[in-house]
């Protein structure tokens, strides 16, 4: 299998490893959006309560465990590196790496499956960055040192449905054999601010564009599950209240549920790929203190990180690209070299980001 691309980059958020690293994680997180202090202290509670090690760290070099073994038993030998928006390795670190391994083009897999500025353009934002530094180190034009090309939204991948479809009935098979019939499936994603999800997407499909791909994903693997019916929340927004952003959130709804006398409750993370921090506090701990607190029986479906499926999905992705099958801006995840997101892809202008 010929090809000019020699490696891979998995492109994700970050997360402190300890205690010390909370404060400066977060900083970096933030940088540039006005975040008042007491703000950091209150978000820097929920990873010191987990002894300030966020599990994303892990759960992504799982990943790359499975798709390192996934590469080698499809025949691709291309080297795997890892690199962050926000905490060590840092992207622009890892790039100088791959640099100096005389990688010259790589294909780029980011831990989020969507559309809109967080899930696709701010990716191409950290692409740019690091060969922005790059060149400072090298003075010459970063792009003319290295193509580093993203990998394609995949959030309506078959793979992708099948293994949380799965999770959803593992879950269901934990509630009491004569209660799963009566299960309601609610799905959750990170809420974003209102307006960001209306500048997401062509002005011609009404913007909204991650809304609706989280919307079609959620239906999807309602169906493949065996539901007919399901709900669509939001959790983990962070924005001042007078902001708006996307709602229901998961806790309010559980009231809701509890008030209606729905039970018992699935609750699916259909927007995060891994078990990660917002995961296992907004859902694991907030909403699960709410749900007992209602008497309101709940159970989680786990996310799909490191489910073969996944991985087969990943592997796909790299040789349909190795192959040349996905050439054009949609197939490239709309861009490469950090290059704004093409017109059709995901992003009709940059929302503003509001302040934590």
């Amino acid at each position: 299998m010929s090809t000019s691309f020699d490696s891979i980059l998995v492109l994700s958020f970050g997360g402190p490893d300890g205690p010390d690293d909370v404060r400066p994680f977060l900083e970096n997180v933030t940088r540039g959006r006005g975040v008042p202090p007491e703000r950091l202290d209150e978000v820097a509670e929920h990873y010191l309560h987990f002894g300030g090690v966020s599990p994303i760290n892990r759960l992504n070099l799982d990943i790359i465990d499975h798709l390192r073994a996934g590469l080698d038993a499809a025949g691709i030998d291309l080297p795997v590196y890892f690199g962050n928006r926000n905490w060590h390795p840092m992207i622009e670190d890892t790039v100088s790496a791959m640099y100096d391994d005389e990688r010259r083009h790589a294909l780029v897999f980011p831990t989020s499956a969507w559309g809109g500025y967080s899930g696709c353009a701010q990716y191409h934002e950290d692409i740019r960055r690091a060969l922005d530094a790059l060149s400072d180190k090298h003075g010459q034009p970063g792009t003319d040192l290295m193509d580093l090309r993203k990998l394609p939204h995949y959030w309506d991948r078959p793979e992708m449905t099948a293994a949380c479809a799965d999770a959803i009935t593992a879950a269901r098979d934990r509630l009491p054999a004569d209660r799963r019939g009566d299960a309601r499936l609610v799905f959750t994603a990170h809420s974003i601010p209102s307006a960001a999800d209306k500048a997401a997407g062509p002005p011609a499909q009404g913007g909204h564009l991650y809304s609706r791909q989280v919307a079609a994903a959620s239906e999807r693997a309602a169906a493949a599950a065996g539901f007919a019916a399901h709900d669509l929340v939001w959790q983990s927004r962070s924005g001042p209240p007078q902001i708006p952003w996307l709602e229901p959130d998961i806790c309010d709804h559980l009231e809701t549920l509890a008030a209606q006398n729905l039970d018992p409750v699935i609750v699916c993370p259909i927007g995060f790929v891994s078990d990660h921090l917002e995961v296992v506090w907004d859902l694991d701990t907030e909403a699960v203190e709410v749900a007992e607190r209602l008497d309101l029986p709940m159970e989680r479906a786990g996310t799909v990180g490191v489910d073969p499926r996944f991985t087969d999905m990943i592997v796909s992705l790299i040789s349909a690209q190795l192959q040349g099958l996905d050439t054009d801006a949609a197939g490239m995840g709309c861009t490469e070299n950090g290059a704004r997101c093409a017109v059709g892809c995901c992003v009709s202008q940059r929302p503003s980001r509001p302040a934590a």
